[in-house]
């Protein structure tokens, strides 16, 4: 059936934009007709609904950099979620989401113990998914209704609480253990093997220290699915009531105890579970360290000028728009703009560099920041949640909640797992009976498989190395917006960097005026000057500001028209003015006899040449030069030395361009691209079979960005660029390129050697079990230790210098 969709498009600036969403739309299968209308922002779309739907319209726009308005925005909420024991929990959860009506997506993360839930506001609220979580026995509350002290003290409690816990499990499971091991040699103390004395002992471990685990294996049997803690009271209860039969119905052994009891069994698993669950709550507190630290960044009172007086308030009472003194020593209290003094700040929480940042009247400063030496007033433009810090802060926490596509592997089998365990354990037993006919024996290796079966692990490994790779990315300047981004990054082969304002400053600066007509330099200067007055390009901008310098008034040109990728065109003085490039000139006939000499010298110099052209007539090269950065030469060797192609991607000449390349050290340059142009090169390097990362700072960047495997952005550069890639570098350092992508190889490493010990640890722990060859209380160290292992090595990552080459 053929459907009309209209989507509202937002982002589009100029017809190339809109011709570009409707080739794209175009292509797509099962699509008729696409029609872009840049002066409504609207897509009129005819396809065929049996083909294709309005998601993946979306999608194909989304890709191409633009965002697409819903009139019906889903909204999303964070939530947290107490109780999750292991994979299973959090694969039930996402399930009972998943078939709630309104909800559109859903992902539960064990390690941050956070729930991600996208939903139709029309159909369903908040309360009510709350609600869906705790049908299932776990306790939900938003996020924003617990503060970052009151989510520390509940993690702070829930250690205390498993603490107290296992210190009573030890003292009551230690006679227990100790009569089996004196049992071992042959020693008889009489009290210790006394059945009923053991039964009293096991009795609340079993019940009272271990209720939490038939607490939750209840709920869980309830919404008919299965988890760690239904395998542990499993196993448990059948050790703790095969031991109270015999108690009452079995024979007494030489000692004057009972045989076949099996107290100290389930005892010792509940101890060493609650050891191994104490031990990863609190390895699982420090992978989130990252947060803690930027939070511990920010100012805690600001000194405001109100009604002609100085008063120190506290942060939360900043307005924007109050004026705000800094002095030596103290941190920066929100982001603004200086209005008064200078100074030097200490960028180095925001971009890793320690050294500090000039600032003066007109500069922007950073909220968190260190003023080092001078005083100087600001005026506050962004404070609470929309400054940079705490959006650094959102995007770590939301990054740190995602999941990587790899994870999908682990939740499969966390899905499945439990009921095939029980399985498993039920043919142990079945097997063994028929096999020997001993009852211990077949009990002991069942209730072996279900203890030393536990989903943990594969549940932990790989949001636990998301989270302490994510926030080890933001200590060092590296935003990665989510785990999908991280897993990417670690394979891409080919990097393509935008020229201006990234390989090099972006601040480039006249650097020859060449007379070819019968203008003086000084009447060159003013025509061109005036021309680029209204210019945001930095080359236009580079000349008016030299302009500035040298003349005394500039006037405003009477016309103006930008033409991208090639300069512009103006009228000054009742002239017409064209200054830019040789197909500017060519487009206009004008002819370039005698100057391509003149061209080619400046250019093999790796300067920019402009041709400026008066009423028709050639008049002046104009050649502007922008130096490389500091770094750019060492980032490109060491992406070089990691086996990774680089590109430069730039809209000069060809002569111009490997001028500049030659000196960064690249040898693969994309010239005389047009701003629109940039995303299609991008998308002829994925066709070739490349894993592409777009490098950029400008606004014209943010299609190449969204089109890359991975956009980056330079944080120094465009909202716009930032909010279009999938990692920001805070710095205009580009070392932080392959840093990240170091960074990225060494997380996925960590999450492909915790995925692999925790499928290969159940391979070989479970037919172990099955076969006799381990007892329940090994199984159950085994068990408690292959999640903390998990977690520990993802720690491991803290110590990790993603800026250190090799």
């Amino acid at each position: 059936m053929i459907k009309k969709e209209t989507l509202k498009i937002a982002g589009m600036s100029c017809a190339a934009c809109a011709a570009r969403i409707e080739k794209g739309l175009s292509r797509l299968d099962g699509v008729k007709s696409a029609n872009v209308n840049l002066s409504l922002e609207r897509a009129t779309v005819e396809y065929d609904d049996s083909v294709t739907n309005r998601d993946e319209l979306e999608k194909v726009v989304t890709k191409l950099g633009y965002s697409v308005i819903k009139e019906k925005a889903t909204k999303k909420a964070v939530l947290n979620v107490r109780g999750m024991t292991c994979a299973s929990c959090a694969a039930r959860i996402e399930k009972k989401l998943l078939r709630t009506d309104g909800v559109t997506t859903a992902a539960v993360n064990l390690a941050t113990e956070k729930a991600t839930v996208e939903y139709d506001p029309a159909k369903i609220k908040v309360s009510d998914i709350i609600k869906a979580i705790e049908s299932l026995g776990y306790k939900a509350e938003r996020e924003e209704e617990v503060t970052y002290d009151a989510e520390r003290e509940q993690r702070e409690r829930e250690i205390r609480n498993l603490k107290y816990s296992l210190i009573a499990s030890i003292i009551l499971t230690s006679p227990l253990l100790l009569s089996m091991i004196f049992s071992m040699f042959g020693i008889d103390i009489a009290f210790l093997h006394n059945p009923y004395f053991q039964l009293a002992i096991a009795t609340p471990v079993q019940f009272i220290i271990g209720f939490r685990f038939y607490k939750h294996a209840y709920f869980a049997l309830r919404s008919k699915s299965a988890n760690m803690d239904v395998l542990i009271a499993m196993g448990t209860s059948a050790a703790y009531f095969y031991s109270l039969y015999n108690v009452f119905f079995g024979q007494m052994n030489g000692m004057g105890g009972m045989g076949n009891l099996y107290f100290e069994a389930s005892a010792v698993i509940i101890t060493l579970i609650l050891l191994g669950k104490y031990l990863e709550t609190a390895a699982k507190g420090r992978t989130s360290d990252a947060i803690k630290k930027l939070m511990k960044l920010q100012a805690k009172t600001a000194r405001v000028i109100r009604n002609g007086v100085e008063e120190d308030i506290p942060l939360e009472e900043v307005e924007e728009g109050d004026i705000i003194v800094v002095r030596p020593g103290e941190k920066v209290p929100v982001d603004g703009k200086i209005i008064e003094g200078s100074s030097s700040i200490d960028e180095s929480m925001l971009t890793g560099e320690s050294i500090p940042v000039e600032k003066g009247v007109g500069d922007i400063c950073i909220g968190s920041t260190i003023n080092k030496f001078g005083t100087f007033k600001f005026e506050a433009t962004k404070v609470g949640k929309d400054t940079v810090l705490a959006q650094i802060v959102k995007m770590v926490e939301e990054a740190q909640g995602s999941k990587a596509p790899i994870q999908k592997i682990a939740d499969k089998v966390s899905g499945i797992f439990v009921p095939a365990v029980i399985g498993i354990s039920i043919i142990t037993l079945i097997g063994w009976l028929i096999a020997t006919g001993d009852v211990t024996k077949a009990l002991i290796s069942a209730v072996s498989v279900l203890v030393i079966a536990c989903p943990c692990s594969l549940g932990l490994a790989t949001p636990t190395a998301i989270m302490v790779g994510t926030g080890k990315g933001a200590e060092n300047g590296i935003l990665i917006k989510g785990g999908e981004y991280l897993e990417t990054a670690y394979k891409i082969n080919a990097v393509v960097f935008d020229k201006t304002g990234t390989i090099t400053n972006g601040e480039p600066e006249v650097t020859d005026i060449i007379s070819l007509g019968n203008l003086t330099e000084i009447e060159i200067l003013k025509f061109a000057s005036a021309s680029e007055k209204k210019s945001e390009h930095p080359l236009g901008a580079a000349i008016f500001e030299y302009g500035k310098k040298e003349l005394s008034d500039i006037p405003d040109p009477e016309k103006f028209e930008a033409i991208p990728g090639r300069g512009v065109k103006a009228v000054v003085s009742g002239r017409e003015v064209l200054l830019g490039t040789r197909k500017l000139m060519s487009e206009h006939n004008i002819s370039l006899a005698d100057t391509e000499k003149t061209l080619e010298s400046l250019e093999d110099d790796g300067k920019t040449a402009m041709l400026m052209a008066v009423d028709g007539a050639l008049e002046a090269v104009i050649a502007v030069a922008d130096t490389i950065k500091a770094h750019s030469k060492t980032a490109i060797d060491e992406l070089a030395d990691m086996g990774i192609s680089v590109y430069m991607i730039t809209g000069d000449n060809e002569r111009t361009a490997n001028a500049v390349a030659s000196k960064a050290g690249i040898k693969d340059v994309l010239a005389e691209v047009l701003p629109e142009n940039k995303a299609a090169e991008v998308e002829k390097l994925r066709k070739s079979g490349k894993i592409t990362a777009m490098v950029g700072d400008g606004i014209n960047d943010a299609p190449a960005l969204a089109t890359a495997d991975v956009g980056m952005a330079i944080g120094t550069g465009t909202d716009v660029a930032i909010e279009a890639a999938d990692i920001t570098l805070m710095s205009g350092d580009l070392r932080t390129v392959p840093a990240a992508v170091r960074l990225s190889r060494k997380t996925m490493r960590k999450i492909k050697q915790n995925l692999f010990w925790a499928f290969f640890y159940n391979a070989i722990g479970i037919p172990f079990a099955a076969f006799g060859f381990l007892n329940p209380m090994i199984a159950g160290a085994a068990m408690a230790f292959s999640s903390v292992s998990v977690v520990t090595n993802s720690l491991t990552l803290k110590r990790y210098d993603p800026k250190r080459a090799g």
